[in-house]
């Protein structure tokens, strides 16, 4: 881990000093701890430099033991900035944030105890500074996982859990290996110039700068040179840490950004999506005490731009376009110098800053100048070329030089070039990439979404999807991100999700629109509008052949509607905005639909219209329903290969009411989830009727208060989730029938009083995750009579009840964790 170097620096230290002293004169709740911590720190602060003044590696024992130490520095800087955030009318988060000082206290003072005397100081000696070893090892662990991923034969049983773990490792390893917020890593001077240029910008006190921009072509590296500035430290407390970050993108909801800002200005974050601004506010600068720096990423034009200026902070525009009319001064992001290029090049293509031993030195020049200095582009070429042969490199080179029309404008050039990377890619792989175009810019698209719709598209199982997804991962053609929360094989797909840079999803869209458009395999609106394409209209005479269909507009009557004929579609995506939807007449002529995914951009809940087409899909196998109000499903409806049903912050007691007879309306489901429904009260009784169901996931439902006696009769239930249900106070005894359960999650049920005295029955179970369940304070005493259970996560004062029990499991791990409060999924 590369963070020693930088405890050794004595940076972090240093700078936790500060902020604990500028607490120690704010917050009087914290007041005390911070004096206390600031006191342990100085013991540490000559033992750090003496270090420092010593090297840099050390045994692999000692290492981690200072990995740690560097850890729980971390979690001061980041309480502390969350302190000095923090209002002081908020006196239960200030206690909170108290306690957690005083707990970061306790660490440190046990490590100066103990392994700073005895392990570091007694080996300073021993230190020898070896950078680039930490980085090869980096590098021999992705190796391993490669070489792992091509001896595993695919199919086979448990595929989905295989898929969740090595999306865990994966994206741990890409977050070591990129940066966790990196798009690519940076090399030579050219960032900390260009963020030189833009502190000029922003920290002048001149009125005329108060909206200033950084303009580049796409994949030069705007966006990764907007987020290394916000993290600058004389930045952050330049604005306090009131820093927000938002991507506009081309289809825009400005409704919603409006809100963000000001809400974020005024110190209401929550402010309702619906707020009307009042118009004295945006003139009355007086309530505005602290500097604020709202950055707009990825703004495309300017009637957009226009309404999301706000009095009372500074604007950074980050945009392929000048937009002189508004923006008083602008960095343009200059191209990578050749030496930079080779570097970040030879990272990509060889895991070293610069060429190996033995690598054609003329060969690979000639191919980073063909990337003509932009990031993206030698980041994505080089990890295509990645371990191949010499002849596959000069195939390379020849086609790169052979895409650059005179006439035609750089983006198209960058675009011909990316496409070499795509066009070696084998054919499967090729197909699942350009997949990705049929999804919004700029959105996070959920794992469980993307490897259904392979799964049925390409005939292949979960494993075979997902190791596409890896290889495409190792390409640099999309990026894997996940959700606090996940870490292991039980994590869900929805909490791990995919990201892919604007220019690569042109790269996709531009691939895919290639010949006569009734023969494209995929028909897709690359970004939204008010109604159809008018060439979809001119051509709707003969069928389209499309595989996969996607559409993004606005509100859409019947009136707005087509005719149009889709024989050979398997896959329907429907992005809108607004409050009433008609779905689609055509729905009913594509007889081999099998993935239907609807989702809501818009601010409040959808009302659905022409649910009748519910009753002609026979194959339809995954429905993903996101932000509307399901309609009741008349007993004709019954979709009999359905699998998966995923509701996302729906109105759903239309069809999850008692009088809905599930088991005739899904009778082959496997997978149900439910996540932010607040009209979830009780689930149905009949849904104990479902025997086929392997997986329900009720999570965030703020409202649901019980679960019905009969559970247990879901014989095949293999995952049951109950995450922040915080009404929940009971589970129902039937839980412990569960014959064939192996996970079970209540974590932040705050109001569930106890586990059910019968636990013990669940002899499959492997994991219970209770974290943040504080009403949970005792155990049942069947618990000791688990003997699958491997792991448990919870909270510390129950933590020693599962100790007691490990003598009778001696392979049981206990994982304590720390409260969190997390309202991220606010800003999806």
């Amino acid at each position: 881990m590369g963070g020693v170097v930088d405890l050794f620096a004595g940076e972090i230290t240093t700078e936790l000093l500060k902020m604990l002293f500028n607490i120690a004169r704010k917050s009087c709740l914290c007041k005390s701890s911070a004096e206390q911590l600031s006191s342990t720190l100085e013991q540490l602060s000559p033992m750090v430099y003496e270090i420092k003044m010593a090297g840099v590696e050390l045994t692999p024992y000692r290492q981690t033991q200072l990995n740690n130490l560097y850890k729980t520095l971390e979690e001061g800087i980041d309480v502390t900035h969350k302190v000095l955030a923090s209002p002081r009318w908020n006196v239960y988060k200030n206690l909170q944030l108290s306690r957690k000082m005083d707990q970061i206290d306790k660490k440190v003072s046990s490590i100066l105890k103990t392994m700073v005397p005895m392990h570091v100081l007694a080996d300073v000696h021993h230190l020898r500074a070896d950078t680039a070893a930490r980085f090869d090892r980096l590098e021999g662990s992705a190796r391993r996982l490669e070489q792992r991923l091509g001896a595993m034969r695919m199919g086979g049983g448990g595929a989905e859990e295989w898929v969740i773990e090595e999306a865990m490792k994966r994206v741990e390893q890409e977050e070591e290996r990129w940066g966790a917020d990196s798009g690519f890593v940076s090399f030579g001077v050219g960032l900390e110039l260009g963020k030189k240029r833009v502190k000029e910008m922003v920290l002048s006190e001149r009125d005329e700068f108060r909206v200033v921009s950084i303009c580049g072509i796409g994949g030069s590296g705007k966006t990764t040179l907007a987020r290394e500035f916000c993290k600058d430290d004389l930045v952050r407390s330049y604005f306090c840490d009131r820093i927000l970050f938002l991507t506009v993108s081309q289809s825009p909801n400005v409704d919603h950004l409006r809100a963000k800002i000001w809400g974020y200005i005024m110190g209401n974050e929550n402010l309702d999506y619906n707020y009307m601004i009042p118009q004295y506010n945006l003139q009355y600068e007086g309530r505005i005490r602290t500097q604020t720096l709202v950055v707009l990423d990825d703004v495309w034009t300017l009637p957009v731009l226009e309404k999301l200026i706000f009095p009372g902070c500074k604007i950074l525009v980050v945009s392929r376009f000048k937009f002189p009319s508004v923006t008083k001064a602008t960095y343009e992001v200059e191209l990578l110098t050749e030496n930079e290029a080779l570097s970040l090049f030879c990272h990509s293509a060889f895991g070293e800053k610069s060429m190996p031993l033995g690598s054609d030195e003329n060969l690979v020049k000639q191919v980073v100048s063909e990337c003509k200095g932009l990031p993206l582009a030698l980041k994505v070429i080089g990890a295509s070329l990645r371990d191949q042969s010499e002849l596959f490199w000069l195939g390379a080179k020849s086609r790169l030089s052979r895409s650059e029309p005179v006439s035609e404008p750089h983006e198209n050039k960058l675009l011909e070039r990316m496409a070499v990377s795509v066009k070696f890619l084998s054919k499967k792989v090729r197909e699942c990439f350009l997949d990705l175009g049929a999804f919004p810019e700029d959105r996070k698209i959920p794992l469980e979404i993307l490897i259904n719709m392979w799964v049925e598209l390409h005939d292949i199982d979960g494993k075979e999807a997902f190791a596409i997804l890896l290889e495409l991962s190792d390409k640099n053609l999309l990026t894997l991100v996940k959700e606090e929360r996940t870490g292991d094989m039980y994590s869900s797909c929805f909490e791990i999700f995919v990201t892919q840079h604007d220019v690569l999803r042109d790269l996709a869209l531009h691939l895919s629109n290639q010949g006569l458009i009734n023969e494209h395999p995929r028909l897709l609106m690359p970004r939204r509008e008010k109604e159809l394409p008018k060439e979809w209209a001119r051509n709707s005479d003969q069928p389209f052949n499309a595989q996969i269909v996607s559409i993004h507009t606005g509100e859409m009557n019947e009136m707005d509607w087509f005719r149009l004929d889709f024989p050979k579609a398997e896959v329907l995506i429907l992005n809108f905005s607004s409050t009433e939807y008609f779905l689609p007449h055509f729905i009913d002529k594509m007889p081999r639909l099998r993935a239907l995914i609807v989702i809501n951009h818009g601010s409040s809940n959808a009302i659905l219209k022409n649910h009748s087409i519910f009753t002609n899909l026979p194959n339809l196998r995954s429905l993903w329903l996101e932000k509307v109000t399901i309609p009741p499903i008349s007993k004709a409806s019954i979709l009999k290969k359905l699998r998966k049903i995923s509701l996302v912050l729906c109105k759903v007691k239309n069809i999850l009411g008692q009088s809905v007879e599930l088991p005739q309306l899904f009778p082959c489901l496997s997978e149900l989830t439910i996540d932010h429904c607040d009209d979830l009260f009780e689930l149905p009784s009949t849904i104990c009727g479902m025997y086929s169901l392997e997986s329900l996931s009720i999570t965030n439902c703020h409202s649901l208060y019980r679960l019905p006696a009969d559970l247990g009769k879901l014989k095949s239930l293999q995952i049951l989730r109950l995450y922040a249900c915080p009404t929940l106070k009971m589970l129902s005894p039937g839980i412990c029938e569960l014959a064939r359960l192996k996970y079970l999650d209540i974590a932040q049920c705050v109001n569930l009083a106890c586990l059910p005295e019968s636990l013990g029955k669940l002899e499959s179970l492997e994991k219970i995750d209770m974290s943040e369940c504080s009403q949970i304070r005792n155990l049942p005493r069947s618990a000791s009579s688990l003997q699958s259970l491997r792991r448990v996560v919870c909270d510390e004062e129950v933590s020693w009840s599962w100790r007691d029990m490990e003598k009778a499991m001696p392979n049981l791990h206990i994982q304590v964790t720390e409260k969190c409060f997390d309202m991220d999924w606010i800003n999806e």
